[in-house]
């Protein structure tokens, strides 16, 4: 019931509308069934007006023979079997409007919330994203999405059942009120008796949620791995742990189908049950008159029909609600990590970048300490230093992923959170050490989809990361298909692709985070000394074990126990590379040992 609240409230003029079509459709079906009396009294050749007994069942169809009288409709076989055909042909229609309305807002359900959780998701803080499984994520945004708004659908099924069979209630109550609630009653009873198996599939629901979530999280770190497992001859232990969870999911499935399969056989025969009995008790020990049993007894099947379908509708929701709770956590968690979004300084790179006595670290393990350094505009400096000694630590405080503990970030002076960071990273070009590739062309991998670019941009840029030579002897040039994460390309050859997406909006910051590590030394060279004519015209860090990209730098930087020592310096001298706004001259660089 919670679900089917919070459905209304987030689309309340959709699901009014749906509400307001299926109401209309149950009014004009109970009218086109109140012909139904006065046709079986003409049918049965009953007298229209009863002198003993007021209360006869031709009560109601006198009351209906004169309202067609006072509209000028002649109280005929013809004209009311009309009536009942009009209904019945309303009511479709209005069922049809009402479906068409609950099928285009179930879509509309599974794309906002697959949009909010992509938004919710894209804007976290980097460190709450590391924490986050892949494989989980894309069960939520796929089979999670789905299963909510199938619930939705479910939910809306429901109510629509429900209206009709309030409306089969509402005409059997004007034939003989006390037989109908005696009957609902009854009904209501066996309803109660077996909500015990809507529990136990909305239990199976929910570990199939949790199954679910496991298993795909574990196939999709397994998938990325496949080559090694297979080459070291043990993707048997990747099928061990896909097996172990995918039989818990059978499992949880087979209940599922179990509760579902059961609430229907035995509902049906209880709920036909009922009706022979209502018949029987209704000729027998009440001696009602035929044509009130006839009618009496075909709009309590027929409610308690749609009754039926409204409980197993209502299974199926539940069945479906967790994964709905289990995506909006999901959301709402991801809310309360947003990324701050920075102050309204918009960035400029014209000086330099400042690390001012900046400490950082995670708990109680300190990466960098104290840490003080300058980076000029358009020089090239590298850093190197063993795993883990806090490189890329360096680099991701630079544009701004993580905050300092103690200390701060200056751009151009200004302090990294007062400024923009959106207008701050899209002055970046950034090439990581495991390029992964989209599924698609090289011109789209270099472009990203951004309409804005051109072939030419593309081709530019693939040139300028020295790529351009083996995109265009491919069979379908910059069209060319790479395959799965670039698998139909080398490393080198994905690396290079990589930097050209990188350099295709004219950054004014470059970042390569052991970029050149996949390449052979011939190519290497060519990059590097592509990136020193470049380092003339925009700021480029590097990040690398590579003696190359070390050579090339105007300043190497050595990174070691939270320290950064100047260890090279080849750069000119700073006043002839930047200059401040206001005319002095920034230095060169400044780095102090801890």
């Amino acid at each position: 019931m919670h679900l089917m609240i919070k459905f209304a409230r987030g689309y309340p003029r959709q699901t009014m509308m749906t509400l307001l079509a299926l109401i209309l459709a149950g009014v004009v079906e109970g009218l086109g069934l109140t012909a139904l009396l006065p046709l079986l009294q003409k049918a049965i050749d009953l007298p229209v007006s009863p002198a003993t007994n007021p209360t006869s069942s031709t009560d109601i169809g006198n009351s209906i023979n004169s309202v067609l009288a006072y509209f000028g409709i002649p109280s005929t076989v013809g004209s009311l079997l009309t009536i009942i055909m009009v209904g019945v042909l309303l009511r479709s229609l209005l069922i049809l409007l009402a479906d068409r309305k609950v099928g285009y807002t179930v879509a509309h359900v599974a794309t906002d919330l697959r949009l909010a959780l992509l938004r919710a998701l894209l804007s976290t803080r980097w460190g709450y994203f590391l924490d986050q499984q892949v494989g989980s994520m894309v069960n939520a945004a796929g089979t999670e999405v789905m299963r909510a708004s199938s619930s939705y659908l479910h939910a809306a099924t429901a109510v629509a059942m429900a209206i009709q069979a309030f409306a089969y209630f509402t005409v059997a109550l004007l034939v003989s009120w006390k037989t109908t609630l005696i009957f609902m009653t009854a009904a209501s009873l066996i309803l109660v008796l077996l909500y015990k198996l809507v529990s136990k599939a909305k239990r199976a629901g929910r570990k199939q949620t949790r199954l679910l979530q496991s298993l795909l999280a574990r196939l999709s770190d397994n998938l990325q791995s496949l080559k090694a497992f297979k080459a070291m001859g043990r993707e048997n232990m990747a099928d061990e742990l896909l097996s172990k969870d995918t039989l818990k999911l059978n499992k949880a499935l087979r209940r599922q189908v179990f509760s579902k399969a059961a609430l229907r056989g035995i509902q049906e025969p209880l709920m036909s049950l009922l009706v022979i009995v209502g018949l029987y008790t209704m000729l027998v020990y009440l001696k009602m008159d035929l044509p009130k049993v006839m009618v009496l007894i075909f709009l309590m099947a027929r409610m308690l029909t749609q009754a039926g379908k409204v409980q197993r509708k209502y299974q199926l929701m539940a069945i479906g609600e967790s994964a709905y709770w289990s995506l909006q956590g999901k959301i709402d968690n991801a809310l309360l990590h947003q990324e701050p979004k920075g102050g309204e300084i918009t960035a400029t790179l014209e000086r330099g970048i400042v690390l001012d006595r900046v400490d950082f670290g995670y708990g109680d393990h300190m990466i960098l300490t104290n840490v003080s350094l300058e980076i000029p505009c358009r020089t090239f400096t590298s850093f190197v230093g063993p795993s883990g000694a806090g490189k890329t630590t360096l680099i991701d405080l630079i544009i701004g992923l993580f905050q300092p503990v103690k200390g701060e970030v200056l751009i151009d002076g200004s302090p990294l959170p007062e400024i923009n960071l959106q207008s701050w990273r899209r002055m970046i070009g950034y090439v990581p050490q495991d390029s992964i590739l989209l599924h698609d062309s090289v011109l789209v991998n270099v472009t990203l989809g951004e309409p804005s670019f051109t072939v030419e941009d593309a081709q530019k840029a693939l040139k300028a990361a020295g790529a351009w030579d083996f995109v265009n002897d491919m069979s379908e040039g910059i069209q060319t298909i790479v395959g799965e994460r670039g698998a139909k390309l080398s490393g080198g050859q994905r690396q290079r692709i990589a930097i050209a997406r990188a350099l295709i909006n004219q950054p004014q910051l470059l970042i390569l985070d052991e970029a050149t590590s996949a390449l052979d030394p011939e190519t290497e060279a060519s990059i590097c000394q592509t990136l020193r004519e470049l380092s003339g015209q925009l700021t480029i860090l590097a990040i690398s074990h590579q003696t190359a990209l070390v050579d090339v730098a105007d300043r190497v930087f050595q990174i070691n126990d939270g320290n950064i020592t100047l260890v090279s310096n080849q750069a000119e001298p700073a006043e002839t590379l930047c200059q401040a706004n206001d005319g002095r001259p920034t230095n060169s660089v400044s780095a102090e040992n801890a």
